[in-house]
């Protein structure tokens, strides 16, 4: 029997493992934590867990498909939530949207809020958006890592086709073209944010993300999004992988150039291929140093994240984003200044109306963010903390005499995630070429292959599942290679 190991049980190497199982490869996983899930991880406070990385579900079907191709249910053995709201977004002029899973209330609520013009210009975006996502999303997204070559192989009727994802402008440039109500411009270019990019450089082409999450729809999942990550590790056990938690891979293992498994705890094992759920950086600097060439990308922005004990209550929606005054001003500290912005928009999640999660006795965990640039270095965050707290508390999200139960700096991210350097989403879109810097599922090391956000097709739960079904596919090939 053909065998793997997958370093990390992220959600990418949770899926590539998955996948490998059902094909029937022996699979042992091994995690440095002591628990699955990556940065889909979870924190106790009073007996009571928590989310601390991500806080909504899109592409559902990615895990559809996932969990069919193991024997299982995906929905049987994860509950998805459909909030209604599931976005409310805060405005400084005091208006409010709010966006619903049907996209018809979507438009209604914009209707109301914003008047017809608004609605209409809405309306023709999100056709622009829903194109590129039927172009782009097979061949950027759910298909293997485009490479320049593949699309010459294509053909004039692609490369023709190819003109409709609208590579050539920047998101906020064709934002602004189609839509003028400047509220709506502002919850548009806060796509951008979801693989942690400037919507000012970044490629048109990510204006798919709208499509995305109005036109198809984010869910909660019941009992946090944690829970995602224990259904997959459950199907892994079931199908008898092996998951080893505690275990941090040292090193990468090779022989005559070809790796051939990992050492952990000063113990070799061996395996037919090695698949990395780690950042890219991580690999090339510290598991097989010297055998990979650095990544020509950007790293994606980091955040402050806290979890406030805040008294229950039924006014809040699922998720409320409450913008500054000035949102250019947001992007300009972060990408041009490289620091952390001095009135950040602020992002909340309910997590007991987004998830279902169990609460305390009077009390649920809400989730708060504000985004801040990637760091390794010892930055004081203590003005962001601050700024994103008395926001929050000013917008009646929570209330001052609350308490802070859990709280993550970028420069924490970074510690916990060796060469991230706090980045959340891996590399950044930074222009119409970053889809073809980033790397490849297989690497130029014979039998290597990494699954992650830092690699194709980027970062978002999704798309880190789909980096490891993209690398389950790639060890397969090589696996019925003849040696």
């Amino acid at each position: 029997m053909a065998s793997a190991v997958v370093v990390g049980a992220g959600i990418g190497g949770l899926a590539a493992a998955m996948d490998l199982l059902a094909q029937g490869v022996s699979v042992d996983v091994f995690e440095a934590h002591s628990r699955v899930g990556g940065k889909a991880g979870i924190s106790l406070s009073d007996g009571v867990a928590f989310d601390t990385g991500p806080s909504i579900l899109t592409m559902p079907d990615v895990f559809d498909a996932l969990f069919d191709r193991c024997g299982a249910t995906f929905r049987e053995r994860v509950t998805l939530v459909a909030p209604s709201p599931v976005f409310r977004y805060l405005y400084p002029d005091d208006v409010a949207v709010d966006v619903h899973l049907d996209l018809d209330d979507t438009l209604a609520s914009v209707a109301s809020s914003l008047g017809s013009d608004a609605r209409d210009q809405l309306t023709a975006f999100l056709k622009q958006s829903k194109r590129i996502w039927d172009i782009a999303g097979p061949q950027f997204v759910y298909g293997p890592a485009p490479t320049v070559g593949h699309v010459l192989g294509l053909g004039p009727a692609a490369w023709i086709s190819m003109t409709g994802i609208d590579a050539h402008r920047t998101m906020l440039g064709a934002i602004r073209k189609t839509v003028k109500d400047k509220h709506l411009q502002w919850l548009l270019a806060r796509y951008a944010t979801y693989n942690g990019s400037d919507p000012r450089t970044a490629p048109a082409t990510l204006n798919c993300i709208a499509w995305v999450e109005l036109g198809l729809g984010g869910f909660g999942v019941s009992g946090g999004m944690h829970a995602l990550a224990l259904a997959m590790a459950q199907v892994i056990r079931e199908r008898g992988g092996r998951i080893h938690l505690d275990s941090p891979v040292a090193q990468v293992l090779t022989d005559n150039r070809r790796a051939v498994g990992v050492r952990v705890h000063e113990t070799d094992h061996h395996a037919d291929a090695v698949v990395i759920n780690a950042d890219v950086a991580h690999l090339i600097a510290d598991l097989l140093p010297g055998r990979l060439p650095t990544p020509k990308t950007e790293r994606s922005t980091s955040g402050f994240t806290a979890v406030v004990r805040s008294r229950a209550r039924s006014d809040r929606a699922a998720h409320t984003v409450v913008f500054p005054h000035d949102y250019d001003a947001e992007f300009a500290d972060m990408f041009d200044a490289r620091r952390p912005p001095a009135a950040p928009t602020v992002y909340a999640c309910a997590q007991s109306t987004a998830h279902e999660r169990p609460g305390w006795d009077d009390a649920e965990p809400v989730f708060l963010m504000a985004n801040a640039p990637a760091t390794d270095d010892d930055v004081d965050y203590s003005a962001l903390r601050e700024q994103v707290l008395s926001r929050a508390i000013a917008a009646g999200l929570v209330s001052a005499d609350e308490p802070v139960v859990w709280e993550r700096t970028p420069t924490d991210l970074a510690a916990q995630y060796p060469r991230t350097g706090g980045a959340i989403y891996g590399a950044a879109s930074t222009d119409r070429f970053a889809a073809f810097r980033r790397p490849n599922n297989r690497t130029s090391v014979p039998g290597l292959f990494v699954a992650s956000g830092s690699a194709h097709p980027g970062g978002g739960v999704p798309l880190c599942a789909l980096s490891g079904v993209q690398a389950a596919k790639q060890v397969l090939r090589d696996l019925a290679k003849p040696r």
